[in-house]
């Protein structure tokens, strides 16, 4: 992640090739690949949007956490979808997306089943819109069984990105996650079923990276199954050249319908969640800004526009502005530049290593500290200490403040509960009432650096803790 260092002579420096990594970082082909990817690179995602179309029902395994047959307009959920579209379908989609939304970059395509079981869909609809739209990124996730079948294909259709779900290495535990699975036209259970499932994902891996894909690894949390194995499955896909590795919390409801909700299977707490990852630091980089968005996702991580892009709201005229797509992109360049150059202006210094500061961010995007308290939808927290500012995660306001111009007093209380293991809490405006809540909560609301580039910022307030501070604190 990219941290500017508050004690190497010099200024800001980043520490690695993680998710908010910088050019100097990687090699340059790599920055190419993933500097407008918003899933790829945490620095990119306060840019540039996503979308997926959900044209690949089909899939050929069981997972016990999905049931893609559940659907609420309002659920952040993989698997989930309003509509299933056909490649022709999908393509009208997004031309029309593209046209409304200039920060899009990427393409995906994530379901709701599996985007190689049900390839010629998901080729077909890639192969449509490149015609129409050469500037877009294509990127898909599958489970990975049917992968090394496609890795040529993929190739050859500039799929530079590509995500894989695994929960396991192991296949006692993969029996305990995937009930069947559905290979070479036959259909496998149990233990059998977890050994070529886990076969195949790691040939499918190998020969991705082989070839100079970028593989971002998902798993999926699931406490008392394989909580602990995740650490084994990071170093595995680490040794074999993952990029990126997103540990996410199981989704469990009983109301979803799968086997795991009905089954009283719950989700990892905020903290056992973090505990994992945690663990996992050392070895391949960990993505740590992941919404778990739906199949059918649309804008801004963090944000899902997809109800306003459904087949009955799309124009019968489509025409795009490449221009203005080009000109958000330069823009964005440009603020990139003034991001690092605050970066070079945070003063070095000398601190105690035991020194950590936890800050919460309101922001609404471009990398700013731009957001007022009472009408944010969730909260980026960050890590400060002595080797730099890190990414921790985004945790998501179900209720905001302000609704109608008014404070609700009940939001307030969730809100302050939400962020109560954080320092401080940055913003671009609060009023007086939630002020006083999260002094008395001892979280220090700050809009002193509003409209500010974030890490800068923390790293400003952290060295400015440390200098104030009692020298033997």
């Amino acid at each position: 992640m990219m941290s500017p260092n508050l004690t190497a002579s010099g200024g800001c420096s980043a520490s690695a090739c993680g998710s908010a990594a910088a050019p100097e970082d990687m090699a340059p082909e790599v920055w190419a690949k993933v500097k407008n990817h918003p899933c790829y690179s945490e620095e990119a995602h306060h840019y540039f949007a996503r979308m997926h179309v959900a044209v690949a029902p089909a899939c050929n395994i069981q997972c016990n956490y999905c049931n893609r047959k559940y659907d609420c307009a309002n659920e952040s959920r993989p698997g989930v979808v309003s509509e299933r579209l056909t490649p022709e379908q999908g393509v009208r989609k997004v031309l029309a997306v593209a046209a409304s939304v200039p920060q899009l970059s990427v393409l995906g395509i994530a379901g709701p089943g599996d985007a190689l079981y049900d390839w010629k869909k998901t080729k077909a609809t890639f192969d449509a819109v490149v015609k129409e739209l050469p500037d877009i990124k294509l990127c898909l996730s599958t489970n990975g069984l049917a992968l090394p079948d496609h890795v040529d294909e993929i190739v050859a259709m500039n799929i530079d990105h590509v995500t894989i779900t695994i929960n396991m290495i192991d296949p006692e535990i993969g029996a305990k996650i995937y009930p069947w699975i559905f290979h070479q036209h036959k259909r496998y259970e149990g233990l059998e079923a977890a050994r070529i499932l886990h076969e195949r994902q790691m040939l499918g891996l190998d020969m991705l990276v082989a070839r100079g894909v970028l593989v971002k690894v998902n798993s999926v949390l699931i406490p008392g199954v394989n909580d602990e194995h995740l650490i084994e499955v990071n170093r595995e896909v680490k040794k074999r050249g993952a990029f990126l590795h997103n540990v996410m919390p199981l989704i469990s409801d009983a109301a979803h319908g799968t086997h795991f909700g009905l089954t009283g299977q719950r989700g990892p707490t905020a903290e056992e969640l973090k505990k994992v990852q945690d663990a996992c630091e050392g070895g391949t980089k960990l993505m740590r800004h992941c919404r778990q968005c739906r199949a059918d996702a649309v804008g801004m991580l963090g944000e899902d526009r997809g109800q306003e892009f459904t087949l009955d709201k799309l124009p019968e005229t489509i025409e795009i502005d490449f221009a203005r797509r080009e000109a958000y992109r330069r823009q964005i360049e440009a603020k990139r530049e003034l991001a690092a150059f605050a970066r070079m202006e945070v003063k070095p210094m000398e601190t105690k290593p035991s020194r950590v500061l936890t800050v919460a961010v309101a922001t609404k995007g471009d990398n700013l500290i731009n957001q007022h308290f009472g009408h944010a939808k969730e909260f980026l927290i960050y890590r400060a200490d002595a080797l730099g500012v890190s990414f921790l995660g985004a945790r998501k306001i179900d209720d905001q403040y302000c609704q109608g111009g008014l404070g609700e007093d009940s939001s307030l209380s969730r809100i302050v509960a939400l962020i109560r293991d954080c320092d401080a809490m940055l913003c671009a405006k609060i009023g007086g009432c939630p002020w006083g809540e999260l002094a008395a909560a001892g979280i220090e609301p700050i809009d002193d650096y509003a409209h500010e580039f974030i890490e800068p910022s923390i790293a400003a307030l952290y060295a400015k803790r440390c200098a104030d501070a009692p020298a033997d604190a």
